[in-house]
């Protein structure tokens, strides 16, 4: 499948920071589940190429603003070709799958992740039926519904409040496969809906499965990555993997708005 993305995030600062920089990883790459055709991040309608590719395979830049602003716009246009791969990644990036391991402040279990842990995998038969039966899991265990929580809340939070977002979706399922050893990484990107007009960014989990590679798991629909995702990167967990942090200098109120549109390209 073609899709075409535009994502358009605005800043608004009051009064002006003394000095910002922005940290963008905002550039899709080329894997096995997608071809990038075009792709043009700009920033106040001026282009910004990467600096480097990081241990995770993903692109980054940094934008630093040339005086005190009152208004960022970072923009996102491209076109992908993506494949339907059943969420099967491969061995991409070559790095150390045990990295994705590692805790972080989000997706550090306790006693609770841990019990919901060992009985999917208790009620499991291999590896790669546990994952799916853990995906499932989570999407029994933490029902979708937006404004249930917020961007500080851990995968612990998210299940003992039995409801989230994505974010705390593919944070529970992270969390639950780092507790049995299996390695696993958050996933940021964007999600092409046929039943609607517009798209969103979403998130999403990979977990390594030895001979298959990463494989993706999606608790929000239930399913794999298909060819309607577009991967942007990845990181231990929403903070690690944000496609844009920023970093001011002065008191400032931030503002943020945004608007995202995902469709099939001609």
């Amino acid at each position: 499948m073609r899709l075409s993305i535009r994502h358009d995030t605005v800043y608004g600062y009051d009064p002006p920071p003394a000095q910002l920089t922005l940290r963008l990883r905002l550039f899709a790459v080329d894997c096995a589940m997608q071809r990038v055709e075009a792709w043009s991040v700009r920033v106040n309608g001026s282009e910004v190429a990467p600096l480097l590719t990081n241990s995770f395979g993903d692109r980054e830049a940094l934008w630093r603003a040339p005086e005190q602003v009152e208004r960022v716009e970072v923009s996102v246009e491209g076109t992908v070709e993506t494949e339907d791969r059943a969420g099967m990644l491969g061995r991409w990036p070559p790095h150390r799958p045990a990295v994705f391991l590692r805790y972080s402040p989000l997706t550090e279990p306790d006693d609770g992740i841990a019990g919901f842990a060992r009985e999917v995998a208790d009620a499991s038969d291999g590896l790669l039926p546990m994952l799916h039966n853990l995906n499932e899991a989570v999407a029994d265990a933490v029902e979708y519904r937006p404004g249930a929580t917020d961007g500080n809340v851990s995968a612990a939070g998210a299940l003992e409040r039995g409801a989230g977002v994505c974010q705390d979706q593919a944070h529970l399922f992270a969390a639950a496969c780092r507790f049995l050893e299996v390695p696993a990484r958050y996933v940021v990107g964007y999600l092409h809906d046929p039943e609607s007009p517009l798209g969103e960014t979403h998130a999403w989990a990979e977990a390594w499965v030895q001979g298959l590679g990463w494989v993706g798991f999606d608790p929000t629909h239930r399913q794999s990555p298909t060819d309607a995702y577009v991967r942007l990167g990845s990181g231990l967990d929403a903070f690690d993997a944000a496609p844009i942090r920023g970093h001011m200098h002065g008191e400032s109120t931030e503002s943020l708005a945004a608007d995202v549109a995902v469709g099939a390209a001609q």
